[in-house]
């Protein structure tokens, strides 16, 4: 909404964007990143889904008429621009405990121990990429700062990646950099968090975990690179929770480590990797953003047929780990799940012939919630009018989801089969499987190649 006031006040139209309390903070400064620092935010006091319908209507009449007649009769006065630093200004000279607690004032570090981002060091992080410091990426809501080179390497050296770690960031960076992924929508309640899924010969040339282990905090490129991403998203993109005002989530979680796909395992049951999926060659170095949600249990599925593995995994990953998203899938045209299949697992489902575009097919015609309870849960989450029969109307969804007007029909959990996402990783030596629930239009999948410069030095290979 503050975006959409923006837009209107520099139009010359009048505006008002309502908030209720727990986001007026948020609106005013994301305003004040778009340079409408004094734009007009009218405050509903309290939150709107937990008051009754006569509270609701007692406050719209008491307060927020008078907040918005007062914010449309006030002229919009300018601000100052706000000033940064140059990319090669040095910001601090000390010890290195001074050098941390000035970082941490001033909201650059997300409270981890940080490397100081020398001239020196950023160099060396220059060293792995053909392209200018000075290039410009994009330009990242909602504090609308440019991504560069530059500001890509700062933050590589701060998180603790290795410098040849640099071309992996820059393709992280481009993936979020697009309209796509809507960083915009980053710091939104859900507090969905950014998930790095990579391919290619470039998992074993710098030493990515893709086995036991693969999302736990512990090897170097793995963790540093996720930690890099959530850092980016605060220092360029301006991503912060409290005493910052741009991050909203109501919970929240960590960020993800990175999870590289065991492209052996994929290449023994003769399916394609994850990046081909994603519309590129089999072997090209590929990084794909997405944002997740939540993560499921870990879930263990046994037996020698396929069909025993896959009615656990559906029943106990999709049904009871991602149907909760069904109906915003549905309302915003989105969903992307992914489903974390372990070698072993994946290995008995090649043996009886099922392919990844079976898995999808599978999950999709069986994997089935009782459309009243999500339509509820919709109502609790704010689409209050939501209808998975208004959203067939509206040729947002197929058919099957609106056979009957029976609230306790059942209805797919998927959108679509082909947006069903599977990766092939984990320990070997273990029956387990994970889904991760990817946040609709928010954070929604983007790949991008990494591109290696003409010097990749041969030790990394």
């Amino acid at each position: 909404m503050v975006r959409a006031s923006v837009v209107a006040e520099r139009a010359g139209i009048p505006s008002v964007s309502i908030a209720a309390s727990g986001f007026v903070q948020q609106a005013r400064a994301t305003a004040k990143a778009l340079g409408a620092e004094n734009l007009a935010v009218a405050e509903y006091p309290g939150m709107i889904m937990v008051d009754s319908k006569d509270e609701v209507q007692r406050k719209v009449r008491e307060v927020l008429i008078e907040n918005i007649i007062k914010g449309l009769t006030t002229p919009l006065a300018d601000a100052a621009a706000p000033s940064e630093p140059g990319p090669r200004d040095i910001v601090f000279r000390g010890t290195i405990w001074e050098f941390y607690d000035f970082f941490t004032r001033n909201s650059w570090s997300e409270g981890l121990p940080i490397m100081p981002p020398t001239i020196d060091a950023v160099e060396k992080f220059l060293a792995f990429t053909d392209r200018s410091p000075e290039e410009v990426i994009g330009v990242l809501l909602p504090e609308n700062r440019q991504a560069t080179v530059w500001n890509v390497a700062v933050n590589g050296v701060m998180a603790g990646c290795r410098p040849e770690y640099m071309p992996v960031l820059i393709a992280a960076v481009e993936a979020i950099s697009d309209p796509v992924f809507r960083i915009e929508d980053g710091g939104s309640t859900a507090g969905w968090e950014p998930l790095i899924i990579l391919n290619g010969p470039i998992i074993k040339q710098l030493g990515f975990n893709c086995g036991a282990g693969v999302m736990r905090v512990g090897r170097q490129a793995n963790t540093s690179i996720g930690r890099f991403l959530r850092l980016y998203l605060r220092n360029v993109a301006g991503l912060r929770i409290p005493p910052g005002a741009t991050d909203k989530a109501s919970i929240g979680a960590t960020f993800n480590v990175v999870l590289a796909e065991n492209e052996d395992v994929v290449a023994e049951l003769g399916w394609k990797p994850f990046s081909v999926d994603r519309g590129f060659e089999a072997g090209d170095n590929v990084v794909t953003v997405q944002s997740v949600v939540s993560i499921s249990p870990p879930i263990y599925s046994g037996g020698n047929e396929a069909i025993e593995h896959m009615r656990t995994i559906s029943e106990f990953i999709g049904r009871y780990g991602m149907a909760f998203k069904t109906f915003a899938a549905a309302h915003y045209g989105h969903f992307s799940p992914l489903f974390v299949i372990s070698p072993s697992v994946a290995r008995v489902l090649a043996r009886d012939g099922w392919t990844k575009e079976d898995i999808r097919r599978y999950l999709y015609d069986n994997t089935r919630e009782r459309a009243g309870a999500l339509e509820r849960l919709a109502w609790q989450s704010g689409p209050t009018s939501f209808s998975f029969c208004k959203c067939v109307e509206e040729g947002l969804i197929s058919k099957d989801f609106c056979e009957s007007t029976d609230p306790d029909r059942l209805v797919p959990v998927f959108l679509r089969p082909d947006w069903i996402e599977v990766v092939i990783s984990g320990d070997p030596g273990r029956n387990q499987s994970r889904g991760y629930v990817q946040h609709q239009k928010q954070g929604a999948p983007v790949s991008r190649r990494v591109r290696l410069p003409a010097n990749w030095c041969p030790e990394y290979r």
